[in-house]
């Protein structure tokens, strides 16, 4: 039987205190997703703590196949990215990918300067341990694609949460990213994202949850979980005319070689 993969996700919590708790929290979720029949996921780092964690994660075992990636994110530019770089240099079996990382000019968190520093250092980091590159864009994509032309692209990288135009994800694929769809693409207003969706090969589309946030229709306002990803896939499969067994295998295959995993 196959299953879906959950490319983006957040399991850890950083209103919980010590690692037990976290891990606890993470093994009922997962639990939850192997009952809806989602077999792997990546969780997601975005700062020294989520990172650490996100590889504390990856140690809980069980059916779900686990992996993680380490990065800072845009909102966190302002902070030392020192320990967020030496735990990546450290390595881990089950380190897949840097970020995520990138430009998100629609809350501004930290200044533009920043983010462009931080985002451009992970690039490098990517190219230097020949790792995936998960990138944060939002109404940030000139400057997203000014950055990844100057610092080189790595062979594999994904845009992940895509809520660009067809133009933006043209323009992405054209520099050879990756793109991966959330549960966005499931709410009233996102005709525009529904559109882009469309386009993308088959070959270069993942789905993700980036879960606890975005939970697709009919769970929006709720927490978000990786035993939702099928939501999203069925959507999404059913959006492009595509049946949703060979959709649902084909992102499977799209997230193991992005991330360099064996395929199931």
């Amino acid at each position: 039987m196959s299953h879906w993969t959950d490319a983006h996700c957040h399991l850890q919590d950083r209103y919980l205190s010590g690692d037990e708790q976290v891990a606890t929290n993470a093994r009922e979720t997962l639990a939850r997703a192997y009952e809806a029949g989602v077999d792997r996921v990546v969780v997601v780092g975005t700062d020294a703590q989520t990172s650490a964690e996100a590889l504390a994660i990856t140690e809980i075992g069980g059916p779900v196949e686990i992996y993680a990636t380490v990065g800072l994110h845009p909102h966190d530019a302002l902070d030392d990215i020192a320990p967020t770089l030496f735990l990546a240099r450290k390595g881990h079996p089950r380190l897949v990918g840097i970020g995520e990382c990138g430009l998100d000019y629609f809350y501004e968190h930290s200044p533009r300067v920043a983010q462009r520093q931080a985002f451009a250092t992970q690039i490098g980091l990517a190219h230097e341990l020949d790792l995936a590159l998960v990138i944060h864009a939002r109404d940030a994509f000139d400057d997203l694609l000014d950055v990844l032309g100057s610092e080189g692209v790595p062979p594999r990288t994904v845009i992940h949460c895509f809520t660009g135009t067809t133009a933006d994800a043209e323009a992405c694929l054209d520099l050879g990213c990756d793109i991966s769809i959330s549960g966005v693409v499931t709410f009233k207003n996102a005709e525009s994202l529904r559109e882009a969706t469309k386009i993308v090969p088959l070959n270069r589309l993942h789905v993700e949850t980036d879960s606890p946030f975005l939970a697709p229709v009919p769970h929006r306002g709720k927490p978000n979980e990786p035993a939702f990803v099928s939501i999203v896939g069925e959507f999404v499969a059913r959006l492009r005319g595509e049946e949703v067994s060979a959709f649902r295998d084909a992102t499977a295959r799209n997230t193991a070689r992005l991330f360099g995993l064996l395929p199931r």
